[in-house]
């Protein structure tokens, strides 16, 4: 994310440095807002579902200090792409522990998708107040915005791909039988080296763009609805 910024800017292409500082404060709100909310949200169902073990650990909160993981968040700022400390979940507490660990890291993806949606609306509703009062919306508002937004769609799709230990990975593990998830998981250090080759080779580049222009265009449509239904855009 800023390397590729820095790099553009470094190369001579039109990018401006509001814009950059603009893609900075927003993954900064990310990180000590956002990804403690998704971690919250992994903590909070899983309590719905009967495993206390979140907040007996202290990790039931969306304080941001309890989540923060400073290698992750690194990440996050320079590559688009990051990571918190994760909440603990015992599946032995669940009912139904394939189903219910599948919803409990269900929720994360879903709250970032959700921020991303209240992102987008709060700005449409930005954008015609300072119309109403007849002020053009400013750069920085729109660099911010699209930041903000962009960030939470990319960390919904990321957390989504099925690959462990990655959010999609326990939610595939729901229509896995016993073995085969045991087989699944066996691998994961390896795993995790082989998607961060491919993250730095940029060979996931192009499927992960597809993935997020296409979730993307759906949470701006959505947030657009209303104000069409009346008229306002």
């Amino acid at each position: 994310m800023l390397i590729d910024s820095l790099r553009a800017l470094f190369s001579g292409y039109p990018i401006s440095l509001e814009s950059i500082l603009m893609q900075i404060l927003a993954t900064l709100f990310v990180i000590f807002c956002i990804l403690p909310l998704h971690e919250y949200a992994h903590g909070w169902m899983a309590e719905r579902l009967g495993d206390h073990t979140a907040r007996y650990a202290g990790r039931l909160t969306l304080n941001p200090l309890a989540s923060l993981d400073p290698i992750g968040a690194l990440f996050l700022l320079l590559f688009g792409f990051g990571w918190a400390k994760p909440v603990p979940v015992d599946t032995r507490n669940f009912k139904k522990p394939k189903r219910d660990m599948a919803l409990t890291a269900l929720a994360g993806p879903v709250s970032n998708l959700l921020a991303s949606l209240v992102g987008a609306i709060l700005y449409y509703v930005l954008v015609l107040i300072l119309a109403a009062a007849g002020i053009s919306t400013p750069l920085f508002v729109q660099a911010f915005f699209s930041a903000y937004i962009t960030i939470n769609v990319a960390l919904a799709v990321f957390n989504l791909l099925p690959i462990p230990p990655l959010d999609g990975s326990k939610i595939v593990g729901a229509f896995l039988s016993n073995r085969a998830m045991y087989a699944y998981y066996r691998y994961q250090n390896i795993i995790v080296l082989v998607l961060f080759l491919l993250l730095f080779s940029g060979v996931l580049s192009r499927p992960l763009a597809i993935l997020e222009n296409w979730m993307l265009e759906g949470i701006l449509w959505i947030a657009e609805l209303p104000f069409r239904l009346f008229g306002l855009l």
